[in-house]
């Protein structure tokens, strides 16, 4: 399936992700509560950032110290993997131990990822370093903030992980913004602007009326179920 032009993905990003979500859901193409985030993930460098890009996957864990020494070695063939998927790239980090509370994206892995074309990182574990890598620009949205990277070593990338409630493959395209994360169907992406435009112009004429003198329930009604309103 053809990847999505830059031009596309800009033009999703003029809409928040409820949006997005409401043109997905016209489509039929999945149930209305699958695709998103649950509740709790939250992104903690502030701003308010909307950032759209493809999944690249890793699993951490950070509870236990090695068997030897006092730290673990970095996995930098992770990086090659990064370079596969496809840009703007979005890393998505499991931490499979996530009540250890060791952070999993600090300042220097920021700009390390940052570097790698990524637009931002997600985790349903803890960040830390807030300051530094707002410095940077680089979204952080995580469950928790920690003081410590603790044990955090990659024990996997590459397959599928799942991030509060969301099953999030390497390649899916997703999109993150102050709501959670919504993953979009490339089937649908290209239409998903023109769909978007068409459901902001029927909730405008709605709030338009709610806040016009000339307001009642007939003519509310005759807007939002115009054959029951006949």
């Amino acid at each position: 399936m053809p990847l999505p032009i830059p031009a596309t993905l800009e033009a999703i990003r003029q809409f928040d992700t409820c949006m997005i979500a409401n043109a997905i859901e016209e489509f039929g193409l999945r149930l209305r509560n699958e695709g998103f985030t649950r509740p709790g993930l939250r992104c903690m460098t502030g701003d308010r950032p909307r950032v759209i890009g493809f999944a690249a996957t890793c699993t951490v864990r950070s509870a236990n110290p090695p068997m030897s020494g006092d730290s673990y070695r970095d996995r930098t063939d992770w990086w090659t993997a990064i370079d596969a998927v496809p840009s703007p790239r979005i890393a998505v980090v499991q931490d499979l131990e996530p009540d250890a509370g060791g952070g999993v994206v600090g300042e220097v892995h920021s700009a390390i990822l940052k570097a790698f074309d990524c637009v931002a990182a997600i985790t349903n574990g803890s960040v830390r370093d807030l300051p530094g890598v707002q410095r940077l620009g680089f979204p952080l949205f995580a469950g928790s903030v920690s003081v410590s990277h603790a044990y955090t070593h990659m024990v996997g990338f590459g397959e599928p992980v799942e991030i509060f409630g969301l099953t999030v493959a390497s390649g899916d395209l997703l999109y993150a913004d102050c709501h959670g994360i919504l993953s979009i169907p490339l089937e649908v992406v290209d239409d998903l602007p023109a769909k978007a435009d068409e459901i902001r112009a029927r909730e405008k004429r709605i709030l338009d009326l709610c806040a016009s003198p000339g307001f009642s329930q007939k003519k509310l009604l005759e807007l939002i179920e115009p054959r029951k309103a006949l």
